[in-house]
């Protein structure tokens, strides 16, 4: 096991930010870790990493209890920040260098991680420039090498995609499931869901401090009402409709605003079918039809009543 929390509480005077959280994290996932503002998540990771005190609870890292002076286990871990945390006065090459310093001695060793770091997040012919100069999704890259040029076993990523722009965030992405490939495990935050879903391979939900849902997607998804979601372009639908519609089987939500029905089932085969079927025996002509299966926001949104938003 190479994260185990068990029963962690910690407060902030009246404020409990954690309240008896439960997580276990296996080697070799991809990790994700949602919630909405203020559920504790970033509590939980200043838990994790002994740069807060919690009031009750257990915290083990590789099996071994975590505390301030966890330093060999504080080697194996690698952090990148929402914010990003690099020198100004440092060139792109100077620091890495400096980070990967402070847990490789070895001069030559040291060396061959920064040029691999850099070579991993694509800031080959960046190596001279100083932070300034680097565009928002470069500069992310220069933060998730300095976290990671030490090759932790253990990768710490908080919000590491906010507001780079789409070829950076897919270099980005690629990324991380490489360094899982290469054996790291990681944890990984984010206000985009379909990140989440694109590279996590285990997915927990917290809110008010507390671990309401975990499991893969596809687990996550059978845990919620909802299985299907039709839309479909119909001019002139009366309440009578509405109302038969809503009496179709596993059919739980009906609404009907600007030409658009919405239908949302749950459970069961041939939704749709039977909306189109209905609708054709009663000579209601339509338009274009959708049918969408239920995302990780429609699953954080039931089981949390709010919608994930950065």
């Amino acid at each position: 096991m190479v994260v185990k929390i068990e029963n962690l509480v910690k407060r902030y005077k009246d404020l409990v930010a954690l309240d008896h959280l439960n997580l276990e994290i296996e080697e070799g996932e991809i990790f994700g870790l949602l919630g909405p503002n203020g559920s504790g998540k970033s509590t939980c990771i200043g838990c994790l990493l002994s740069l807060l005190k919690y009031d009750k609870g257990d915290i083990k890292i590789f099996d071994k209890p975590m505390n301030p002076s966890s330093y060999d286990l504080k080697r194996r871990i690698g952090v990148v920040l929402q914010n990003v945390a690099v020198f100004n006065e440092l060139t792109v090459y100077e620091n890495i260098d400096y980070f990967c310093g402070l847990y490789v001695e070895d001069k030559e060793k040291r060396k061959k991680y920064v040029e691999e770091a850099i070579e991993f997040v694509g800031l080959e012919d960046f190596k001279k420039f100083y932070p300034k100069k680097l565009s928002g999704g470069l500069l992310r890259r220069l933060n998730i090498a300095c976290g990671i040029a030490h090759k932790p076993d253990l990768i710490i990523l908080d919000e590491p995609t906010v507001a780079v722009d789409p070829q950076s965030r897919n270099k980005i992405l690629e990324g991380i499931v490489e360094l899982n490939r290469q054996g790291a495990t990681i944890i990984y935050t984010s206000h985009y869901m379909e990140e989440v879903e694109q590279i996590c391979t285990k997915i927990a939900i917290i809110d008010k401090g507390k671990n309401v849902a975990m499991g893969t997607k596809e687990e996550l998804k059978a845990m919620i009402k909802m299985s299907e979601t039709i839309l479909i372009d119909v001019l002139n639908l009366s309440r009578e409709n509405i109302e038969n519609i809503k009496q179709l089987p596993h059919v739980y939500q009906v609404t009907y605003e600007k030409s658009k029905l919405k239908v949302i089932c749950s459970g069961g085969k041939h939704n749709l079918i039977r909306v189109l079927d209905y609708l054709k025996n009663e000579d209601i002509h339509f338009g274009r039809v959708y049918s969408e299966l239920p995302t990780l926001n429609d699953v954080f949104l039931e089981i949390t009543g709010t919608e994930l938003r950065d």
